[in-house]
């Protein structure tokens, strides 16, 4: 897996359970998904035996990141269109290593990966309430391309989101 200084990426593998337990069932992370409900380590068990790691068998591909030799959050490429050769972008990296960028070299990597595999296109869906996130994907080039009126659901009710597309 490509990978830049102190991050690379892996495939997700049975003793990530606790970070997916971790990570899905914190509600901070639910504003920015599409998950409202907490998920049992049964499920979770049963995601991690079932998935193949294959982004044109799953129509997805969650990747571990590491810092090191330690697992500090998910980058996800998900919604894969494989007419037309896009994928959404998400990630979740734990509190504690938050604010470190991270994020942003977790997204190079992505972006590399994407290339191997011929993907066209990579984009995500930012809450403009998300300023870290918007700053990270202008920073790595990505371009604003869709403004959503009241797209995402927020507890302070419904806020509206910037689609940020990278032609690779």
């Amino acid at each position: 897996m490509t990978s830049t200084p102190d991050i690379h990426l892996r495939a997700l593998e049975p003793e990530d359970l606790e970070l997916a337990y971790r990570i899905e069932n914190d509600p901070s992370f639910w504003r920015y998904s599409a998950s409202t409900v907490p998920y049992s380590r049964y499920a979770l068990r049963e995601y991690i035996a079932s998935v193949q790691n294959d982004i044109f068998a799953d129509g997805q591909v969650r990747l571990v990141i590491m810092l090191g030799e330690e697992a500090v959050g998910f980058a996800d490429l998900t919604n894969f269109d494989a007419l037309h050769l896009r994928a959404e972008i998400g990630l979740a990296i734990l509190p504690e290593h938050q604010e470190k960028h991270i994020g942003e070299r977790a997204v190079q990597s992505l972006l590399d990966y994407a290339r191997s595999l011929h993907i066209h296109q990579l984009y995500a869906t930012i809450a403009t309430t998300n300023k870290p996130a918007s700053r990270l994907f202008e920073r790595l080039a990505f371009e604003p391309s869709a403004y959503l009126k009241d797209w995402l659901r927020a507890e302070e009710g419904f806020v509206d989101a910037v689609v940020w597309q990278q032609i690779i």
